[in-house]
């Protein structure tokens, strides 16, 4: 039976990779046994070559979602230091601006001593003619002492305010221009990691599409393993945050696995948990490898449903615990979310949000 691709759209974090784009390396699947397919000696090699390069993919996509994570992060570092350079800047004109206020009356003092003025209170007693002329004298010279000594603070104020705004103008100007190569570098890391996806999705639906129909519904395998009862499961669930998150986990079986989704319509494995949890008012981080720096780390013996299942050496896969030794997840491209055996994966850790 020929299964059409031709409509489908592939999200690739944020940006959409329609399957149309693709079809130069998509044939329709074959009715006839893999052992006829071009490229591939037998069934086994057509499988055992969609599993690599499915696994390859899946690796590629966590790095791709781990890139545009921290491309947002250097995105905002930069707005955050380009906002402290427009601070410094305007705290730099308000000091510039009491500078040029006081420079006068500055420059007037610095004159007056230059002249050999004399504005002390013994020069009063030197040049008065009357008691009376002493104290009028002695009360001049005490405003005028007073306005000199506050203009002469404001004055040394101002000048520092002025060096540390231009200080911190420049170290903020040095962070921003820091902050934007970074994000450019990330930003290049990130299109590297898109365009490799992109070639890895494209020959890993062409060895799909190498398979027969009946290995394809192989692929995709039951949604549940022989004896799991999600109802039974559900009712004996402890309440809790992780347990409600499986809860509204268990809803999306039978979704497709979509590189970079965050569903609803496709999940990759990391947007499948961090969904889950969403659905009960947790936000967990976006990929595999941050989801398992998070909550609090569980032992494999001490598992319970609802905890987030960490697989693989790098991290690169990511379920949520379904009791009994299994697990739900959006495992690979052809497999819809399903409950399977953890055993199928190579176990690294848990934890529990």
């Amino acid at each position: 039976m020929a299964i059409s691709r031709s409509t489908r759209v592939w999200r690739l974090t944020g940006n959409s990779v329609v399957a149309a784009a693709l079809a130069a390396c998509i044939a329709l699947a074959p009715t006839t046994p893999a052992t006829a397919q071009p490229g591939f000696d037998s069934a086994s090699d057509a499988q055992a070559t969609l599993a690599d390069l499915s696994r390859q993919s899946e690796q590629t996509n966590e790095a791709l979602n781990n890139a545009q994570v921290d491309l947002d992060a250097k995105k905002q570092q930069e707005l955050d230091a380009q906002a402290l350079v427009d601070q410094s800047r305007v705290a730099l004109d308000a000091a510039q601006t009491q500078l040029a206020a006081l420079k006068p009356a500055m420059d007037k003092v610095a004159n007056v001593n230059y002249q050999g003025a004399r504005t002390n209170q013994l020069f009063a007693v030197m040049v008065s003619d009357s008691p009376q002329q002493l104290l009028d004298q002695m009360s001049a010279l005490d405003v005028i002492s007073a306005d000199t000594a506050e203009q002469v603070a404001q004055f040394k104020q101002a000048s520092s305010d002025a060096a540390n705004a231009e200080q911190a103008a420049a170290t903020a100007a040095d962070q921003a221009r820091v902050a934007a190569e970074q994000a450019k570098a990330v930003s290049d890391d990130l299109q590297a990691k898109q365009s490799e996806l992109q070639g890895q999705i494209a020959e890993v639906m062409a060895a799909y599409s190498a398979l027969s129909s009946s290995e394809q519904l192989a692929l995709a395998g039951s949604s549940m393993p022989e004896g799991f009862d999600p109802n039974t499961l559900l009712q004996n669930l402890t309440p809790g945050s992780g347990a409600s998150a499986l809860q509204a986990g268990l809803t999306q079986i039978g979704k497709p696995y979509v590189w970079g989704a965050t569903g609803p319509d496709g999940f990759d494995c990391s947007g499948l948990v961090q969904w889950a949890y969403k659905q009960v008012g947790k936000t967990l981080p976006r990929t595999s490898q941050a989801q398992a720096a998070g909550g609090t780390p569980v032992d494999q013996k001490d598992l319970q449903p609802g905890d987030v299942v960490l697989f693989y050496p790098d991290i690169s896969h990511v379920g949520i615990y379904a009791g009994g030794g299994n697990v739900l997840h959006a495992s690979t491209f052809g497999v819809p979310v399903k409950v399977q055996s953890m055993a199928s994966f190579p176990y690294y850790g848990a934890r529990r949000y």
